[in-house]
């Protein structure tokens, strides 16, 4: 009988010790992936955090304030407070004309191509010019008009019938002005050195076009967006629905 104990005690402890070993054995196979970016890289993605962060709190800091201010104008006239709120949502919808520091881009055609005698395209391609108002916005362009059309959230750039349309209006020929309004003139200095430093020019010299950035300026006048807003989804609400305010 003790022996018997004996054997199956040997037989846990063996089987113990095997499960041990084969979970060890499987950590040293399959080890832990380590981050193998360099210490510049590992920097330059901490600073993109950082300025994400920093974005992140500004514009819930803008938030709040604008809250305050409203509930402050509220307390003061409900009247005046729903003015205010109009007008800013004007302008964030784009309907106001906007004075700020900014730049002009001037799209025209290629001299030395015209002098040869080639055929010049009269316009520029909706892919193109969405390249362009992309990289814009990626470098803090705030409001932007091509054209003299001011582009918008709802703005479509399509090809109709081989001509470059902006929400219906043709752009027929050259040259085409790009209007871009900033926060700021230090703003305005950098979306210059980044569009200097970009491919934008390139690509439009491919396309037989060349880009003229202006010197930034302290005033820039955008026009308003002058056709109507199609807005899909809402339904008026009826007086007696709604909040208790």
């Amino acid at each position: 009988m003790d022996k018997h104990k004996k054997n199956i005690s040997f037989i846990v402890i063996s089987a113990v010790i095997g499960f041990m070993i084969a979970i060890q054995f499987q950590t040293v196979k399959e080890p832990v992936e380590r981050d193998t970016r360099d210490l510049w890289q590992l920097r330059e993605a901490l600073l993109h955090e950082k300025e994400l962060q920093s974005e992140l709190l500004s514009e819930i800091r803008s938030i709040e304030e604008k809250l305050q201010a409203y509930e402050s104008k509220q307390k003061q006239s409900k009247e005046q407070a729903l003015r205010d709120t109009i007008q800013e949502l004007k302008i964030e919808a784009g309907l106001t004309e906007i004075q700020g520091p900014g730049l002009t881009l001037r799209i025209t055609p290629i001299l030395e191509e015209i002098q040869i005698g080639e055929p010049i395209f009269s316009g520029v391609s909706p892919e193109l010019l969405k390249r362009l108002l992309n990289e814009l916005n990626m470098y803090d362009a705030k409001y932007v008009s091509v054209d003299e059309q001011r582009i918008i959230n709802t703005t479509v750039i399509r090809d109709i019938n081989n001509e470059t349309k902006i929400d219906g209006h043709a752009l027929t020929s050259l040259p085409i002005d790009v209007k871009v309004v900033v926060d700021n003139l230090e703003t305005a200095e950098k979306l210059y050195n980044q569009i200097k430093a970009s491919k934008a020019t390139e690509e439009f010299f491919i396309e037989n076009l060349k880009l003229i950035i202006s010197e930034p300026k302290s005033e820039i006048t955008i026009p308003a967006f002058d056709h109507s807003i199609q807005i899909r989804y809402l339904e008026s609400l009826k007086a007696n629905e709604g909040g208790n305010a």
